[in-house]
Formats: structure tokens, sequence, C-alpha cells
């Protein structure tokens, strides 16, 4: 029997065995569900034998069990070996300096990193220290090698590479007005207090895509600090907007009610840039790639960017 067997085989089923899911497998692998499925259908033509159980959880069968453990040793070695060709390449040494725009990135920024440091002892690896407004400057200053913002700018000296998209929601009181409201509009703000990190407007998805279009300018009120935040959500100081991922186990604890803003929702995202010139540097593309291995295996809700 010739084999049909690739790579990206192997990769898809190892995806969906620790995804437990299609859909989930496929966001991770940056696939559309269709393309994964056809690869699956493939397979199964192939070897005329079913690889997956169809019923909920989705189980392995015993030839997708065989196949994924050939998986699981095959895929470290092949990455391994180019790790270390990409080192007789380029060499072994470099850094990478991270600059943040948004606060709530270290929740799967430092996990990435754990993960990075692993298989890239040899990079030097730090973040640039402090919030900063315009990561993509320190770059152009060599002050930085990969700034996380949350827009692609038409820059042509910059790469930028999609990490993910996630909901943000707006974020009340259990006791609030407005927890009794399927969803929060615009004017829904206006007499009310905005808690948010002390950055520019330009930097707030909720002003720029919501709020200013619609002519709403709430009082303000800002704090560094998430918890803080979400105290003085809680308390009825004021109400805010984040990520449900970085929110998600104060909701879960019933701390604060989340409400989705607008009936299409407000959706951001979040892109690696890099500089030009070394968009092709594997440790820099293997950063990107374990940034959104990682994320996408932790943080709930968030989504395929599609380019």
């Amino acid at each position: 029997m010739q084999s049909l067997l690739e790579l990206r085989h192997l990769k898809t089923l190892l995806a969906i065995r620790e995804a437990g899911s299609l859909t989930r497998a496929a966001e991770r692998l940056y696939l559309t569900q269709s393309a994964l499925s056809h690869q699956i259908r493939l397979l199964e033509e192939h070897y005329g034998l079913p690889l997956f159980v169809r019923k909920q959880p989705l189980k392995l069968s015993p030839a997708g069990e065989k196949l994924v453990q050939l998986a699981s040793e095959v895929l470290p070695r092949v990455a391994a070996s180019e790790r270390d060709i990409a080192k007789l390449r380029e060499g072994e040494a470099g850094s990478l300096r991270i600059a943040v725009e948004c606060h709530t990135c270290f929740d799967w920024l430092m996990p990435a990193m754990d993960t990075f440091r692993e298989r890239w002892p040899e990079v030097e690896l730090d973040i640039v220290s402090g919030f900063h407004a315009d990561p993509v400057g320190l770059i152009f200053e060599d002050r930085a090698d990969l700034a996380i913002v949350s827009e692609r700018e038409d820059e042509a000296r910059i790469a930028h590479f999609p990490l993910f998209a996630y909901d943000m929601v707006a974020l009340v009181a259990r006791d609030h007005p407005l927890a009794d409201k399927p969803v929060l509009e615009a004017t829904d703000f206006a007499d009310e207090t905005l808690i948010t990190y002390p950055v520019p407007d330009d930097m707030l998805d909720l002003v720029r895509k919501v709020l200013r279009p619609a002519g709403v300018n709430p009082k303000r009120r800002t704090t560094e600090l998430t918890v803080a935040m979400l105290q003085l959500v809680a308390s009825r100081r004021g109400i805010a907007a984040l990520p449900r991922w970085s929110v998600q186990h104060y909701l879960e604890r019933g701390y604060i009610v989340a409400k989705p803003i607008t009936t299409a929702g407000l959706t951001s995202e979040l892109y690696a840039a890099v500089p030009q010139e070394r968009a092709d540097t594997a440790y820099l593309t293997e950063f990107v790639a374990i940034t959104r291995e990682v994320s996408l295996a932790s943080l709930p809700g968030i989504q395929l960017i599609t380019v």
C-alpha cells in the first residue's frame, strides 16, 4: 500500500486528540473545519477504517490511536530537527524582546514564554519593561524585537502575524440595573462611569468602535490593575469592558455579570508585529506559533483570525 500519510495529517490528528473536538482543533491549526474534515475523510478512505467513533465526546478508534501514537513520537523529533537546522543556518544565539500594548496580555503571554524557553533555551527572552502605547515604535528604536498589537499598521517595514480574535464584554455588578438587559448598546454607557486602563482612547476598542461613533462620552475612571477594576465594578462604582477570557474565572464565581456589547458583538484582535527583514527568522516565527498554540488551548472563546 502506497502511503498517503503526511506530517500535516499527523498534526491534525494530534490536535483533534488534544482539543477534543473538530471545531477546536481546526481553530488551533488555523484551518477551516471543512478542510480538517477533508483530511480525515481522505485518511479513512485510504486505510479503509474509521479514525474516530462518531459520538460525543469525540473518541479515537483503534486505528486513530495508532496514528496519534505515531504523531506523538514523530512530530517532536521533526520539530527538534528543524530547530537544530535553523540554528545551524542562523546561529544559536539571539534575542527576543517583547513589547506589549495590552494590560491583559500577560494571562497568555507568560505560558507562551515558558514553552518557548524550553524549545529555544539559547535565545535571550525578555519583556520590555512597562506598558507601551506605541510598542511598534520600540522596534524602530531597536529596543524590541516583537510587539503585541491590536491592529495591523500600514507600515512596509513591519510584518504582522495574526494571533487570535476574542469577544469584548461589558462588565456590571450583579445588582446593577443594566444586569437585566440582554445586550448593552452605546447609549447604555452614557450615564455611567466607564472604568478603563489609563491608555489613550484609540487603544480602547469600546470607545473607538462603539461609543465614539455614537457620540457617547461617559465619565471616566482609570486603574492599572484588572482586579481593582473588577472590584470597582462589583461595588457599583462604574462599568467596564474587558476580554471575556480574561474575566471568565470571576464570571463563573458570580462576582460580576458580563453582557454582550451591541447586538453584533464587539470583537477585538491581537497580532504579533516584527521587523520585515526578520519575518523569516526561525525563533520569531516559532514564538508566534507557540503563542497561537498555547492561547487556543487555554483561553475560552477565542477565535481564528481570517486574513
